[in-house]
């Protein structure tokens, strides 16, 4: 029984997954996730992806709102992105249910950290601030969308830190306009996810509706601190790869140790 102490814990660690959706457009799964098993106490690792993927969702979706107001997203981009990736997150989360819990921590944080090493690389890469998805680039797009809805839905999470190089890869669009573009499609994957773990009965909805309270201050801030930060070439990527890193290596400790015992 998560009591009250818990339910304060999960309003902070809301905040921090919130403030990390508006700051780099991902990552706040990568937080959610550890901070709902770690910190906030759920003892199932599947509960935890599945209320950490609603709680993200709705997230993303306020740090879209916030992102969307200052003119940082392609919503053509972002919409061909997302719908690609729909179909793959729906069976990439049908199979990460029936998946060890740890085992899935443990490949997620693996994943992590080539991420971070690719996005670390490109830092100096900031592409032009008008990209355009058409017949040039669509197939690239559709790809890339489906292949991150796939992960985002095996490993339960919203798959912002998938989506951002997926993004500037497929249309070489700049950091900061693909972090705020990323949103749309994190908060489809995530919500997608979420539906799949709800009919599996694998959602917590009070502490989901606790963590999202917090997320939507965090977020705020987040987002204004990402559009000051945006004016630093590289400056972005490189905070991006380091959040990656820090919580990777600190997962891959936990995970393995529980997949020793």
């Amino acid at each position: 029984m998560i009591d009250q102490l818990h339910f304060v814990l999960a309003a902070i660690s809301g905040v921090a997954v919130g403030f990390t959706l508006g700051l780099v457009g991902g990552g706040g799964s990568i937080l959610a996730v550890p901070l709902m098993v770690y910190v906030v106490g759920v003892k199932s690792p599947h509960i935890a992806i599945g209320t950490s993927a609603l709680a993200v969702a709705v997230n993303a979706l306020s740090g879209l709102f916030n992102h969307a107001r200052i003119g940082n997203v392609n919503w053509r981009c972002g919409a061909t992105f997302a719908a690609a990736g729909v179909i793959g997150a729906l069976a990439g989360s049908t199979a990460g249910k029936a998946f060890d819990g740890q085992g899935l921590l443990f490949l997620f944080a693996i994943l992590m950290l080539a991420v971070a090493v690719v996005m670390y690389r490109s830092r100096g890469r900031e592409g032009p601030e008008s990209v355009v998805c058409n017949r040039d680039n669509l197939g690239k797009v559709l790809g890339y969308g489906a292949g991150t809805g796939a992960l985002s839905g095996f490993f339960g999470i919203g798959g912002g830190f998938l989506i951002v190089p997926g993004l500037v890869a497929s249309t070489s669009m700049a950091i900061h306009r693909a972090i705020g573009t990323s949103l749309v499609a994190v908060s489809a994957f995530g919500l997608t996810t979420a539906v799949n773990y709800a009919v599996s009965g694998l959602i917590d909805w009070p502490l989901a509706i606790t963590f999202i309270a917090g997320g939507i201050a965090g977020s705020a801030l987040g987002t204004a601190v990402s559009k000051r930060l945006s004016a630093r070439k590289g400056q972005l990527n490189t905070l991006f790869s380091a959040i990656i890193v820090a919580v990777a290596l600190y997962m891959l400790m936990q995970s393995g140790m529980a997949l020793l015992q």
